[in-house]
């Protein structure tokens, strides 16, 4: 049992290398967005640096509706180490940029490859791990994408430190080049991992091949696995690869599953928890802190995504997906609720700005982080299990790419919007917004969706 339980957390660990990637590549760009400014020569507030920044999401949102059909076809695998391939390719590309324009084309390639990881990493996840298992390996990728944006907001820092900026030189060139270029070492660790894991065993019953199945499936579960074998199978009978027409049902064009799969999407970006990590650093420098201060608020926001991802881990499969949710959206509210109203009731500086400062700055800091957390055992994680595991085997990769997909375009209208915003609205208003999107989160996951605990893949419908 003990080595079945180890061998199907390396597996899941290797494909949540993708999340680690995910999460580094969403995050690297924090840090170097006020030295991009100032190296393309951008007005503060422009919304061609908000364009840099999130252009890059249509990307993943490309990616995320293209890996889910690819991957039906040539499999779990190829997909993974060709994602490894573009992370690299996008890392080395966008610390060589010419201009702000080839700097978004590296971008968005490197897009392509989080939207991939987004929808391939939770499909292997959930298809090889035993249902008791499934909350906790599924939450890995959510514990992976927070590592990998510590990883990302801590080796900006010391990158910016060791520098004296992100726009002084080290070793011969600009901080903020080192930041995307220290992505290359992970993305040829998860290529290696992506190269030495097994199919996923629902992708080879899928395509015939019964006998490799049953190896896979022997290797993560103990016992004969024979029983698991022929449900899957019937569960796959006259499988075709699917498409997103098969998708389509009677609630408006799609089929119930799927618009719940689309929403629980659209509202986990809807709250606006990566403005928090990809505008952190210039979000504390408006208020008053300084880069370096401004970059270590990062790096402890990233520990406690990390810790209150663990939390979920633990939690997820003991608790059950829904309570989780329903907690985490009354607690996300509130947060930034508070945000709000620190923001609000903080004077303006002479650029217009709010100015923290004593109960104010404490309230700010305190809901920023409290909306970390709260997200971090909720949202983030739970969503992604859901999104591996809900959906019935034969529409899974279809259903699984249309939800991230969406959840990659929301991503980029809340993080391509939210500079203009804070600049004509104000970051009281931006953060009021984000605060409704969390109260209907709530209602929503009270409403329509179900809880998955402990249910196999096959009884999914």
């Amino acid at each position: 049992m003990l080595a079945h339980t180890r061998t199907v957390a390396l597996l899941a660990a290797a494909a949540a290398m993708g999340g680690f990637l995910f999460g580094f590549d969403t995050a690297v760009i924090n840090g170097a967005v006020e030295a991009l400014r100032l190296h393309f020569g951008l007005e503060k507030g422009s919304w061609l640096i908000g364009l840099a920044v999130s252009l890059a999401l249509l990307g993943s949102a490309a990616g995320a509706l293209a890996a889910g059909p690819v991957a039906d076809r040539i499999g779990r695998r190829p997909v993974m180490f060709l994602a490894a391939v573009l992370f690299a390719v996008s890392s080395i590309g966008s610390g060589l940029p010419f201009g702000v324009w080839d700097f978004i084309v590296w971008r968005v390639v490197g897009g392509i490859a989080v939207g991939a990881a987004s929808v391939v990493a939770p499909a292997y996840i959930a298809e090889i791990a035993p249902s008791a298992m499934r909350g906790r390996l599924g939450s890995l990728q959510q514990l992976a994408i927070v590592g990998g944006i510590f990883t990302a907001l801590l080796a900006n820092w010391a990158i910016a430190r060791a520098a004296g900026g992100a726009a002084e030189p080290l070793l011969g060139f600009a901080a903020w080049r080192w930041m995307f270029w220290s992505e290359v070492l992970p993305a040829v660790l998860y290529g290696v991992g992506a190269w030495l894991v097994p199919e996923s065993p629902r992708f080879l019953v899928a395509h015939g091949r019964p006998e490799e199945a049953r190896a896979v499936i022997a290797r993560v579960e103990p016992g004969d696995p024979g029983p698991q074998l022929a449900s899957i199978q019937a569960s796959l009978a006259a499988w075709t690869p699917p498409r997103f027409r098969d998708l389509c049902g009677p609630a408006a064009g799609l089929l119930p599953i799927v618009w719940i799969g689309i929403v629980l999407s659209l509202l986990q970006q809807l709250s606006g928890i990566n403005v928090i990590f990809y505008y952190g650093t210039s979000l504390w420098q408006s208020v008053g802190f300084g880069e370096d201060r401004a970059m270590l608020l990062n790096v402890l926001t990233g520990i406690v995504n990390i810790a209150t991802t663990i939390v979920a881990i633990l939690c997820v499969d003991r608790f059950g997906r829904r309570p989780l949710l329903l907690v985490g959206s009354a607690a996300m509210a509130v947060c930034l609720g508070l945000m709000a109203a620190a923001f609000l009731s903080a004077p303006a500086g002479p650029d217009g700005q709010p100015v923290l400062s004593g109960t104010a700055a404490l309230a700010a800091l305190v809901g920023a982080n409290g909306f970390v957390i709260a997200f971090g055992f909720s949202w983030g994680p739970v969503v992604w299990v859901l999104l591996g595991e809900m959906f019935p085997n034969r529409i899974r990769g279809a259903a699984l790419a249309l939800a991230a997909g969406l959840m990659w375009v929301a991503n980029f209208a809340i993080s391509t919007t939210f500079p203009p915003m804070a600049e004509h609205w104000g970051l009281g208003v931006s953060y009021g917004i984000y605060a409704a999107f969390a109260a209907v989160s709530l209602w929503f996951v009270w409403r329509h969706v179900a809880e998955t605990k402990g249910r196999s893949l096959e009884g999914m419908g």
